[in-house]
């Protein structure tokens, strides 16, 4: 168990009400009687209330109260209703205080309830890729343009199937929870029709119907539907979704165009061309990244998009993750601040072991 080390800046406000009292108590014997400071002591436990516990807000008023009592007696205010009217002012913002403490206290408590649930959650939609999947080397890096939130309106899987290892990246149309819904419909859609088509197109028809089915037409998804198999080839199917990388063993970068953009899925309904598989060569020595528009579209602050194909070479890290990790903190810097989208990137090294074999996602 890891024990949270407390900030610098949780520490100054630990320790602002007593601090504040003995500024006041300090004050009040300087200036004496006549100035009125008694009643500031109430500040300390209205401080304490903010950011301490019940219980801690209480034992700051007990002090409060006790160092009331002690000025009133120095500054012979009890002879006279100041003294009594200052204790009243601690007595109160006290009460006040600790009721304020309970309140919040529930409040971070049912948030931190529902933190945990929406993690479980987001651990069970997009879950990590395998690090290895036959002869592939898999690394994936997810970020999302909501604060606090781990997913969004993107999506990935990667699954090895007996017709080879089959991925899919996507983008679902809007954001929040709707797009995480319509994200949970394909994923789960895919995950089981990834084992069972005999192709990228069965794969996609499944696709088209599940969305259909459960969401009414309401919602749209591009996406690129990838197979590898054992012949040192990679099968594409790209519904409407920006075209994968390939970064070739000399270094070259190519990005393999569609013979035709189908439209996103959830659109079929409304004719247009079907989408068309092709072929790109994928051999040992080589990396594919598929990735969301939420990379490509980032701009920096002179409006220039994040030019992707310039950054290959901070794929050239031998390990999978830190170059991916790598090329996710350059797209951050070249943005300069949060991202306006959500950024997904998948990326897939072909070293050529296990050729031929569908090994089981671990």
């Amino acid at each position: 168990m890891t024990v949270e080390k407390p900030t610098q800046g949780s520490v100054v406000l630990s320790w602002m009400p007593v601090a504040v009292m003995a500024v006041v108590a300090g004050a009040d014997v300087i200036a004496g009687p006549g100035v009125g400071l008694l009643p500031l002591v109430s500040l300390g436990p209205a401080f304490s209330g903010l950011v301490g516990g019940w219980r801690r807000t209480a034992l700051i008023g007990a002090v409060a109260l006790v160092l009331c009592v002690a000025l009133g007696l120095y500054d012979g205010l009890f002879e006279e209703r100041r003294g009594f009217t200052a204790m009243a002012s601690v007595a109160g913002v006290t009460g006040v205080g600790v009721a304020a403490s309970v309140t919040r206290s529930r409040r971070e408590a049912e948030l931190a309830s529902v933190r945990s649930i929406a993690e479980v959650a987001q651990r069970v939609l997009l879950r990590p890729v395998p690090r290895t999947a036959g002869p592939l080397q898999a690394a994936v890096s997810y970020t999302s343009a909501v604060a606090e939130a781990r997913i969004g309106g993107d999506l990935y899987e990667m699954v090895a199937s007996p017709h080879g290892i089959r991925v899919i990246v996507g983008d679902v149309q809007g954001k929040g929870l709707a797009a995480v819904e319509t994200a949970a419909v394909v994923l789960g859609a895919f995950r089981e029709a990834a084992h069972e088509a005999p192709d990228l197109i069965g794969l996609g028809e499944r696709l088209e119907r599940s969305m259909a089915r459960e969401l009414e037409g309401e919602k749209f998804v591009t996406a690129v539907l990838a197979e590898i198999g054992s012949d040192q080839g990679v099968v594409f199917l790209n519904y409407g979704h920006p075209a994968p990388m390939v970064v070739r063993t000399d270094g070259s970068v190519d990005f393999p165009q569609p013979p035709a953009y189908a439209l996103p899925l959830g659109l079929g309904a409304h004719g247009g061309e079907a989408p068309q598989p092709y072929r790109v060569d994928f051999a040992p020595g080589s990396q594919l990244l598929l990735y969301t528009d939420g990379v490509t579209e980032a701009r920096d602050a002179d409006g220039s998009f994040y030019p992707l194909g310039e950054r290959a070479d901070l794929l050239k890290e031998p390990d999978a993750g830190r170059a991916l990790e790598a090329l996710r903190e350059d797209l951050v810097r070249h943005v300069a601040g949060p991202l306006h989208d959500d950024a997904a990137m998948l990326l897939l090294r072909y070293h050529g072991h296990g050729e031929g074999k569908s090994v089981p996602i671990r």
